[in-house]
């Protein structure tokens, strides 16, 4: 692996953060983590903001209640029932099982996940952490029933993002909220602590279309063993659990996966990404053609 410093695409928009080249390229990361004042209003704790900043997530032990849960678990139980919801390209599928793993666009399918979308308790956090208005620039439910729901590997959601969506700046932040348990031993979120602060440009060009294989078992974009050692080693391993209803936001850098549940406990979420309204996509910076709107928005209307 060795350093890197920006190019400029044909476009002329600067790319800071090169990927997808001949070999794996480390590049310290040229933004902000917190875009906002320390001391600006939100539901964000300036200590809270401060430890964001650090580690590159945040961790709410209880961001709804057990009565909202019960709604947000209903509504994805429906949509992951409806034979029409299936069928949609919005939706991938497990590919052993053929059983749903994620649908896509929900705050656009569901005004039920698009109220949560404009709770204040979650995109008031966003706001705060990015320091301008947001735009969602990508929603789904992960659904991960129990006795053998696939995992995600490891990898930087930035990575695709600026690849293929063309996501320029490090200005977008997750959150991920539990409608299930997550134990310690069903599959539950992993992040490196401090990974953030350094860009992965992995190896490899992208395919056309790569979408359909990626949001199944991801290829292009995947770190090396070499890579992924060294993050650990010098990171560590954050294993997030919590009861139904704890979120978790966390910056779009972090190198991040989940392992398989095997145990009978399902494990689902809401998975909201929030993206500054001044980081708005250009094309791809690696990939042939853009990915699909109902994955990469190009609808850019702040969140209201």
């Amino acid at each position: 692996m060795t350093a890197t410093t920006d190019t400029t695409t044909t476009t002329g928009t600067p790319d800071l953060y090169p990927t997808r080249g001949a070999s794996e390229v480390l590049t310290p990361r040229q933004d902000p983590v917190v875009w906002g004042a320390p001391d600006a209003p939100g539901p964000v704790a300036p200590a809270d903001l401060l430890s964001f900043e650090r580690d590159g997530f945040l961790a709410v032990d209880e961001l709804i209640g057990e009565d909202e849960v019960a709604v947000y678990r209903n509504e994805l139980n429906r949509l992951v029932e409806d034979p029409d919801i299936r069928a949609d390209e919005r939706s991938i599928v497990e590919p052993k099982s053929q059983e749903i793993r994620s649908v896509f666009e929900v705050h656009k399918i569901s005004e039920v996940f698009a109220r949560l979308v404009r709770d204040e308790r979650v995109v008031g956090r966003a706001r705060q952490i990015l320091g301008s208005d947001v735009y969602v620039h990508q929603s789904r439910i992960n659904v991960k029933p129990g006795f053998g729901a696939s995992g995600f590997y490891w990898h930087s959601d930035f990575e695709t993002w600026h690849a293929e969506d063309g996501l320029p700046r490090m200005r977008t932040v997750s959150v991920s909220i539990a409608l299930t348990e997550n134990h310690d031993t069903n599959g539950g979120l992993m992040i490196m602590p401090g990974s953030h602060k350094t860009f992965l440009g992995c190896a490899g060009e992208t395919p056309k279309d790569n979408y359909k294989k990626s949001l199944q078992m991801q290829d292009a974009g995947t770190p090396s063993d070499e890579a992924l050692t060294r993050f650990a080693t010098e990171h560590g391993i954050k294993l997030f659990t919590g009861k139904a209803g704890s979120a978790t936001w966390f910056d779009c850098n972090c190198m991040h996966g989940s392992g398989d549940n095997i145990t009978p406990f399902p494990r689902s979420n809401v998975f909201i990404v929030f993206n500054s309204v001044e980081n708005t996509a250009v094309e791809p910076f690696a990939a042939p053609v853009r990915r699909p709107e109902f994955i990469g928005a190009r609808d850019f209307t702040p969140v209201r």
